[in-house]
């Protein structure tokens, strides 16, 4: 009986919260999570050296894999066990799952059933509204991507096999990238990477495909699974999704091939089928993804520049991506068109795109501006390094992407807490706040009389 009084309480407790406040109970949750992974990560057995792991270095652990960042303190593949890894793994994988969605797991963990919260709290995650989707919803995030999961492990298996690895190594590092890629952590379980594979198609090109389609977000994976043949019926949201993401790929790779093509630490060294790989893998990764054949602090900082602006942009929105999210990008720069144009409304593919969608994009835009900035000042008051190093890893932590020009390690402690509240943030804020923001629907009896003020 005082189990399942224990057990009532709970449930009652956690179906308030979700009423009151959903936002408050995702955020809670991730952060619980966190919490568990940074205990499981101090204990001895999860270190190399078999010593407890300070507890900064396990809590931004936590943080980076739960987030799906990919930044590090100490080198994955050498200080952390084969159960460190796996803790690791795990929390990559919990972590690609997304806020919202893993409060509604608790609550189904609670009620045996997903009941309209959980949905609600679905629904503002995924961007769905018909709550009957929210199920079907939920079954195709944890079915959709552990088969592409299974997939890009399949393909690299033989791959690692050829290379003179055991079965055993093959396939763990064959399943450790493929989690890692398809949730856009960026985490490695060897001391060298993926640097030994800079040129070789077979290992890179798998990778590629699982970050885009993991940036893509389930909703637009949904709606084209349902609708592969029919792309004229995908909706909105799923076209502007794809379009600005391969844009962004596109121009990323192209940039960055002709910022680095004869930098001799980079990509010169590279064959020309290799540089061309390179160029694409390095147009990708800093959608969100963070994995790297070459070494960042090598580039030259017009591709750090570069760089920022793919990561502050990011993925998709409902995806293991951060950033502002593509269609945030893609509904400013429809602003800015339908502006220069003359015309009132927003449009694109034949739809018209209501101007609160703007009003929250802007709002998006402007917080992850600003956390941005205070955060830079603050690592630059707390550190002597220059503004570029300082800003990329900045945008590299707060768009949850884990590219890094090699500071990370070398920052002091509170430096590095900075880093993991910009990783907690960038992974939960953003689409809180749009979530709340788009919830917001003020009616007022009483207008002001409209006054246009001089801009620009």
């Amino acid at each position: 009986m005082a189990s399942k009084g224990l057990a009532a309480r709970w449930r009652d407790y956690v179906d308030r919260s979700a009423r009151q406040s959903p936002a408050r109970l995702a955020l809670g949750v991730f952060a619980l999570v966190i919490l568990t992974f940074t205990v499981l990560l101090s204990a001895p057995w999860a270190t190399v050296g078999g010593h407890s792991a300070p507890p900064v270095t396990a809590l931004f652990t936590a943080t980076s894999a739960t987030t799906v960042t990919g930044l590090v303190v100490v080198p994955t593949g050498t200080y952390w066990s084969g159960w460190g890894l796996v803790v690791i793994l795990v929390a990559i994988k919990v972590g690609g799952l997304g806020v919202m969605t893993l409060a509604s797991l608790l609550g189904l963990a609670v009620s045996r059933r997903v009941g309209l919260t959980q949905r609600l709290l679905v629904s503002s995650e995924t961007h769905f509204t018909r709550l009957g989707e929210v199920g079907s919803l939920l079954r195709t995030v944890i079915v959709t991507s552990t088969a592409l999961e299974v997939v890009i492990a399949t393909v690299l298996f033989p791959r690692f096999l050829a290379d003179g690895e055991g079965v055993g190594p093959a396939a763990w590092h064959s399943i450790f990238y493929a989690i890692s890629a398809f949730n856009n952590a960026g985490f490695v379980p060897t001391a060298d990477g993926l640097t030994p594979y800079a040129s070789d198609w077979w290992v890179l090109l798998p990778l590629i495909v699982g970050v885009f389609i993991g940036s893509l977000g389930f909703p637009v994976i949904l709606d084209v699974m349902r609708r592969l043949r029919r792309p004229a019926t995908w909706s909105l949201h799923s076209k502007l999704t794809i379009v600005t993401s391969l844009v962004l790929v596109v121009a990323g790779s192209v940039l960055v091939a002709a910022f680095e093509w004869n930098n001799p630490d980079t990509f010169a060294a590279q064959s020309g089928s290799g540089t061309v790989l390179a160029s694409l893998f390095a147009g990708v990764m800093p959608r969100s993804a963070g994995l790297s054949t070459v070494n960042v602090s090598e580039m030259h900082e017009s591709t750090w520049l570069l760089m920022d602006a793919l990561m502050f942009a990011g993925g998709g929105s409902a995806s293991t991506a951060g950033g502002i999210k593509v269609t945030t990008l893609a509904v400013m720069m429809l602003a800015i068109v339908a502006e220069a144009r003359g015309d009132r409304d927003l449009e694109a593919f034949g739809r018209r795109i209501p101007r609160d969608t703007l009003q929250v994009a802007v709002a998006v835009v402007f917080i992850s501006a600003t956390v941005v900035l205070a955060a830079s000042l603050l690592l630059l008051a707390l550190t002597s390094l220059s503004l570029d190093v300082i800003l990329f890893e900045v945008i590299s932590a707060y768009a949850t992407c884990g590219l890094t020009t090699g500071i990370t390690p070398g920052l002091p402690e509170h430096a590095q807490l900075v880093l993991v509240a910009l990783m907690f943030v960038g992974r939960t804020g953003t689409m809180t706040i749009a979530a709340a923001l788009a919830l917001r629907n003020r009616r007022r009896v009483v207008r002001y009389p409209e006054e246009r003020p001089i801009i620009g």
